[in-house]
């Protein structure tokens, strides 16, 4: 990975000593990915001489990294906007910048519309951002949403070992961008571009360094994450360009000492192949879960969407990794009031969602979206009908996850501690390696935290949670009267 020499912005070899001694915060939406590209802004704006503030009201440089996968985070930005003038004008020599999917979609249209906001950067142009800063420091006002196909786009420095952020224990790590699927009802492509996968020495030379850095779990991201390097294998090009198979990747960073857990999101069902299932039995370190979003448990529905698998193959998919690993936990995304769903479309998601055995789902409303192929289709769901179908799809779910959490009870698990509870008052919180939270009372005196792993038993069970207790004695609180 690339190093970006301190105080000196990567584009134009801008010196900005000018802003070094400011503070930035960065406010985020979105998915996995976007937390991740926030994370790299942070390393650039700290390679080049900024510091994190301690929260957005001691920053003198505010980001916000914007999702617009549904209209609400669009309208969410413009809401935040509005309100952030008054912050600006709090404090001479504030910044303010938009990044992400919203202004890769907008782009300089938000200079226009806000006149307070010094720049906007989309997706692509993340290297940008510190120089961007220096123009704003200038006075100047920009926008960068042009796409950049090379691999140039993954060329970024990584957090830094000594960074400020405690005992970390897990990290995510792109290995490819954008997408080439066009589902009717999706503005990924245009936001994130067309596919490209990252060459893979520089995959296991970042996990490889993370491993020296202590962390001991991964989570591989892609839009589609599973199609890495199927262009290159395609073509016959992979070794030329230095990309793989999936699976093989897969192995490759499950050899890495020091990686403990492996997790990889989001895949597309298109992309499951025979290598990639045996994975799932074969690997010691890929965890007993994967996310695996179907959208639609309706033939009918999947094929408007555009998703080019049947609700059968999400079933062989499903069964296939279950007689991999048996174990196995599936998670999944689902939408409910896709233009033209009737009833009998959503009952047939009901009978998804139960026959695939979900441990847990994402679900939301449908939500049209500019540009694509679904905002044009007839058939709108009246929100009365959607709202229910969502509810009752949700109470469903509830169910499911309960039942499944009730089987955990009596196992020992090992989790990776993320930090407090929300019920605080002690309770450690952590994730296991089926992805599920597990809340764990310990003693207060207890040397365990965040970052540390914890051997627990699974003594009960919420439809959000597990409760843990500790096997080792010691760490236990004592029992009260």
């Amino acid at each position: 990975m690339r190093s970006v020499p301190p105080l000196t912005a990567p584009f134009g070899g801008c010196e900005i000593d000018s802003v070094a001694s400011k503070r930035f915060a960065i406010r985020t939406y979105g998915c996995q990915m976007n937390v991740h590209d926030s994370e790299k802004v942070a390393t650039l704006l700290e390679d080049s001489g900024l510091s994190a503030a301690d929260g957005e009201g001691d920053a003198d440089v505010l980001v916000i990294n914007t999702c617009s996968i549904r209209d609400k985070a669009e309208h969410q930005l413009y809401s935040d906007l509005g309100k952030l003038r008054a912050w600006k004008a709090e404090k001479p020599g504030r910044v303010v910048g938009v990044g992400g999917c919203v202004a890769q979609q907008v782009g300089d249209k938000l200079l226009g519309r806000f006149d307070h906001l010094d720049f906007v950067y989309g997706t692509h142009n993340l290297r940008k951002v510190p120089a961007m800063l220096e123009q704003a420091d200038r006075g100047q006002r920009a926008a960068w949403v042009d796409e950049e196909a090379s691999q140039d786009r993954f060329d970024l420095p990584m957090r830094r070992p000594d960074a400020p952020v405690g005992r970390r224990h897990k990290a995510f790590v792109t290995v490819m961008e954008g997408c080439d699927m066009f589902c009717s009802f999706c503005i990924v492509p245009s936001t994130r571009g067309r596919e490209i996968s990252r060459v893979a020495v520089e995959i296991e030379a970042e996990v490889a360094a993370l491993a020296e850095q202590g962390i001991r779990e991964v989570t591989l991201l892609g839009q589609t994450v599973n199609a890495y390097g199927r262009h290159d294998v395609r073509r016959g090009k992979a070794a030329t360009v230095g990309t793989m198979p999936f699976a093989e990747l897969l192995a490759r960073l499950d050899a890495i000492p020091g990686i403990e857990r492996i997790r990889y999101t989001s895949p597309h069902p298109l992309f499951y192949d025979d290598a990639l299932i045996r994975a799932h039995g074969e690997l010691a370190h890929l965890c007993p879960h994967v996310h695996l979003p179907v959208q639609s448990g309706s033939n009918r529905i999947l094929e408007a969407m555009r998703r080019r698998y049947t609700r059968e193959r999400y079933f062989e998919i499903v069964d296939a990794l279950r007689a991999a690993r048996p174990d196995i936990a599936i998670t999944s995304d689902l939408i409910v009031g896709f233009p033209g769903e009737s009833e009998a479309d959503f009952e047939d998601t009901l009978g998804l969602v139960e026959r695939a055995g979900l441990v847990d789902s994402f679900s939301f409303k449908y939500s049209p979206r500019p540009g694509t192929t679904a905002a044009d289709m007839a058939g709108e769901v009246p929100a009365e009908i959607a709202q229910d179908r969502l509810e009752r799809l949700q109470s469903q779910q509830k169910a499911q996850t309960l039942a499944y959490h009730e089987t955990r009870v009596g196992q020992t698990s090992l989790v990776f501690v993320d930090g407090e509870s929300r019920k605080g008052q002690g309770q450690l919180s952590g994730r296991d390696p089926h992805h599920r939270v597990v809340n764990v009372d310990v003693a207060p005196e207890a040397p365990v935290g965040p970052g540390d792993a914890l051997v627990v038993d699974l003594v009960a069970a919420t439809p959000h949670s597990l409760l843990g207790r500790p096997v080792d004695p010691a760490l236990q609180p004592v029992p009260r009267d």
